[in-house]
């Protein structure tokens, strides 16, 4: 579970932070990778002169000797600049190229760049763009990546006082939720009115208690006791729901140089109330104990324990930025046959 979780955040951090290639930037790689070369090549001709220097001071070579030398190794490191530089030069053209043809975009800045060579600037790029990318600040639709955990149980007959005799631990028995939404402004100007929907799977746990677990009687599903001392009765059913919410999002709007108003959403308070419906995936029952010879036993029970393949419910939270109160209720019964009804209360993160 925890490894799903870490994998999901890495993947969605990574596509979060990707950056935009444009003509500008690879310019700017060009023209670093021009200064690097020069810089590389102009500090080993400064050591050959200085090793040359030595020589002639300790009389090991004539003057003429040393001037012979040094002339190699200038034209040497001037020869490596001008190929290395023109590799770049080749590939500067084939960006320009593409460019031309529309392959890759300009940003929203007016730069110019200039790469030096030695004491001569040779410019590669000067002057403002023309064109001007699409500005995205009152994006009508944003998306979400959902994790919420907290704790589960049951209501019998729709009554939430009857928690007080629940059958199940409440601090034991948790939730956890993942899943990915979009979030769509309702008008096409900037307002505090919502819709989010999306698809997300949930992991829900029954912890019963005084020693007891789920059997199937017929075609009901009631607690027994174990003959045995259980360390752990765990019920877990699996669920694809598709939730949907009204959400006022109460975050300050941004107001631009032209007097427009545009959208900053998940900066203050926000209230969502809607519900959700979807399908149960499967459940299963774990047990452990020691049997008779003081042999820790784990057992795993596979089947649909009677509960109601489909399920739907309301739900709700209260947030501020991508924390927030959270809480659903399943109207339709937990087992079939039963008045039993799922509940989860919790902390919601809502990563826009």
């Amino acid at each position: 579970m925890i490894r799903i979780i870490l994998i999901l955040v890495l993947f969605t951090t990574t596509i979060a932070f990707s950056q935009e290639r444009t003509f500008e930037k690879e310019v700017s790689k060009i023209s670093k990778k021009i200064d690097k070369i020069t810089k590389q090549q102009k500090d080993s001709l400064k050591q050959k002169i200085k090793l040359i220097n030595n020589k002639l001071k300790e009389n090991k070579i004539t003057k003429e000797e040393a001037l012979l030398q040094k002339s190699e190794a200038a034209n040497y490191h001037a020869k490596q600049i001008e190929v290395k530089v023109s590799l770049q030069e080749y590939k500067l053209q084939e960006l320009v190229q593409d460019k031309t043809n529309g392959k890759i975009a300009s940003s929203e800045e007016d730069d110019s760049f200039s790469i030096r060579v030695f004491d001569n600037d040779f410019i590669v790029f000067e002057g403002k763009n023309k064109r001007k990318k699409k500005k995205k600040f009152n994006k009508r639709t944003t998306t979400q990546f959902v994790f919420a955990l907290g704790v589960n149980n049951v209501l019998e007959n729709n009554k939430f006082n009857s928690l007080n005799n629940s059958q199940y631990k409440f601090w034991q028995s948790h939730f956890y939720e993942l899943g990915f939404t979009f979030k769509t402004r309702f008008s096409k100007e900037a307002s505090k009115l919502y819709f989010k929907y999306g698809l997300s799977f949930l992991w829900n746990n029954l912890r019963a208690k005084n020693n007891q677990y789920h059997v199937v009687n017929n075609d009901i599903t009631v607690l027994e006791r174990h003959v045995k001392s259980l360390s752990e009765s765990r019920l877990r059913h699996v669920q694809m729901t598709f939730p949907m919410h009204l959400e006022f999002d109460f975050s300050k709007n941004k107001k631009l140089s032209d007097d427009r108003i545009v959208d900053k959403t998940h900066n203050g308070i926000r209230f969502g109330v809607g519900g959700f419906f979807g399908f149960k995936l499967g459940t299963r029952q774990y047990l452990e104990f020691k049997n008779n010879e003081s042999i820790r036993v784990e057992e795993l029970q596979k089947g649909d324990f009677n509960m109601n393949t489909v399920n739907y419910g309301l739900s709700t939270y209260l947030a501020y930025e991508g924390i927030g109160l959270y809480a659903k209720y399943d109207l339709n019964p937990l087992f079939k046959d039963s008045n039993t009804r799922n509940i989860s209360l919790g902390v919601r993160f809502d990563l826009n």
